[in-house]
C-alpha cells in the first residue's frame, strides 16, 4: 500500500457544474464509494470548510443547534448528512433566507438516497441538485476519470465502431479478476489479495448492518436481513420475484419488499426497469435485480467463482456511472418478452436505442445474438446498432449492425 493518490471521478464534472446552478448540491452513494475523498480532494472544493457528521461533536451540533452549525462558514461541505435528516430543514431555512440566492453554498454528502427519504426530499425540493457516486469504473481505477466509451459509440456511425473500439488504449484482462476487485476504492485499488478483500468486505458488512442500516430504519432481525442479502446476490440479473424470495428465505413478503427498498435506498441494490415501449410482443414488466458492486455481491453470495451474471453487473455499474453524469440523462433498461427473447441492457437516449448483450464466453456464437436480432427487428426505426460484449479478444461483425466486442475495449 503506497502513498495516497486521488483518482479523478466521473461525477466530479457534474458536481462542478451543479455548484454553479444550485444553492445545494447533494452527493449521494453507498458508504466507501469515495464521497468524502472526492469532496476533500477536488481543487474546486478546496476553499470550503469541511464538517462530517461522523464526528460526534459535529453530529451533536447538527442535532441541537443546526442553524448555528450552518453559520460556521460562508460555504460548507457537510459529510454524511443522512445521520441527522432534520438538518435538511435548517439548510432549507438558510437557503430561503438568502437574498439574492447564493449558488454553491452547501455541498452535502449522504450514504443513503436522500430522494427516497421523505423529510429530506420534501425540504430541499427546488433548492438542490443531486449527484450520484457509483463504485469506481475500470477507467477511474486506471486514473482516467472516465466511464466506458458509451458516449463515443453514440457519437459515431455504426460502420466505424470497429475502428473506434480497436483504437482504445486497453490491454486484455480477465473479467473474473475485475469482478473480484470490484469498485470500492480500498479493495479495488489498495488491497491485492483475496483474503485481504474478504476481511474488508466482512468489516464493511458489519458497519452497514450495525450502523448505517439502523440509522435509516429499525431492523428487528439482522440475521433475516443478511439472509435476504445473500439470496438477492444469488439472483443477480434475474427478474425480481418477491414471493419466491420470501419463500426461499422464510421471510414474509411484506418484509422482503421493505428490506429490498432499504437496500436500494442505501445504494446496494439496483432494480433495473424493463424497456416499456411495445409494438407486437408482450413484454416482461417486472424489474431485474442487480448489485451496485459485483465484488461485494460475489462475497455476499458465498460463491467461489464469478459467473456471467457478475460480468453483467460489472457492465451495469459502468453504465450507471456514465448515465448519471450525462445531461439529459439517458435511460438504462433491459428488454425481455414472455417468449424469453431478451437483451441484457438497452440504452435509450432520446429516440435512439442501443441494445447490449453480455456473454462471458471468449468466442461468442451467432446464436448469442438472437435477442439483439429480435430487438433490431422490433425497433428498427430507433435501433442504432447492437453490441455483444464478450470475454474474448476479437472484434467482429456477428450480423447486420451487430458487433461483437471484447468487454475490456468498451469499459
Amino acid at each position: 500500500m503506497g502513498s495516497f493518490c486521488y483518482l479523478p471521478r466521473v461525477a466530479s464534472r457534474l458536481l462542478e457544474r451543479a455548484l454553479r446552478a444550485s444553492p445545494v448540491v447533494v452527493l449521494m452513494g453507498a458508504r466507501q464509494t469515495g464521497k468524502s475523498t472526492l469532496v476533500q480532494s477536488e481543487p474546486f472544493l478546496r476553499d470550503r470548510t469541511y464538517l462530517s457528521l461522523d464526528d460526534l461533536e459535529t453530529h451533536e451540533r447538527a442535532r441541537m443547534a443546526p442553524d448555528d452549525l450552518l453559520r460556521t462558514a460562508p460555504r460548507l461541505i457537510l459529510d454524511e448528512v443522512q445521520r441527522e435528516p432534520d438538518l435538511m430543514l435548517a439548510v432549507k431555512r438558510a437557503v430561503d433566507a438568502d437574498r439574492p440566492r447564493r449558488n454553491g453554498r452547501f455541498v452535502l454528502t449522504g450514504s443513503s438516497n436522500l430522494l427516497l427519504m421523505r423529510r429530506v426530499s420534501e425540504s430541499l425540493a427546488g433548492r438542490a441538485t443531486y449527484v450520484k457516486l457509483w463504485p469506481l469504473t475500470r477507467r477511474e481505477r486506471l486514473g482516467l476519470g472516465a466511464p466506458g466509451i458509451w458516449s463515443v459509440l453514440f457519437a459515431n456511425p455504426v460502420p466505424v465502431w470497429p475502428d473506434v473500439v480497436d483504437s482504445q488504449q486497453s490491454i486484455p484482462i480477465e473479467w473474473q479478476d475485475e469482478v473480484r476487485r470490484g469498485g470500492y476504492p480500498v479493495p479495488s485499488v489498495e488491497l491485492s489479495s483475496g483474503d485481504a478483500r474478504a476481511l474488508w468486505f466482512d468489516g464493511y458488512l458489519r458497519t452497514y448492518l450495525e450502523r448505517d442500516l439502523q440509522s435509516m430504519a429499525a431492523i428487528g432481525n439482522l440475521i433475516d436481513f443478511r439472509r435476504l442479502m445473500r439470496a438477492a446476490c444469488l439472483r443477480l440479473g434475474t427478474v425480481v420475484n418477491q414471493t419466491g424470495l420470501g419463500r426461499d428465505t422464510r421471510i414474509p413478503r411484506a418484509t422482503v419488499q421493505r428490506y429490498l427498498n432499504l437496500l436500494e435506498t442505501s445504494f446496494q441494490l439496483v432494480r433495473l426497469s424493463p424497456y416499456a415501449v411495445n409494438r407486437t410482443k408482450r413484454l416482461v414488466k417486472s424489474p431485474k435485480l442487480y448489485w451496485s458492486d459485483p465484488a461485494l455481491a460475489l462475497w455476499l453470495s458465498g460463491s467461489g467463482s464469478p459467473s456471467g451474471m457478475h460480468l453483467e453487473s460489472l457492465v451495469l455499474s459502468d453504465l450507471l456511472a456514465w448515465r448519471d453524469c450525462q445531461f439529459p440523462a439517458p435511460e438504462v433498461l433491459f428488454w425481455r418478452t414472455s417468449t424469453d427473447l431478451e437483451v441484457d441492457f438497452v440504452i435509450e437516449s432520446g429516440d435512439r436505442l442501443l441494445p447490449i448483450e453480455v456473454k462471458a464466453a471468449t468466442s461468442p456464437s451467432y446464436a448469442d445474438t438472437r435477442g439483439l436480432r429480435a430487438f433490431r427487428q422490433e425497433y428498427a426505426d430507433q435501433f442504432i446498432g447492437g453490441l455483444l460484449l464478450h470475454g474474448g479478444v476479437q472484434t467482429r461483425w456477428m450480423s447486420e449492425q451487430i458487433l461483437a466486442v471484447p468487454w475490456w475495449r468498451v469499459l
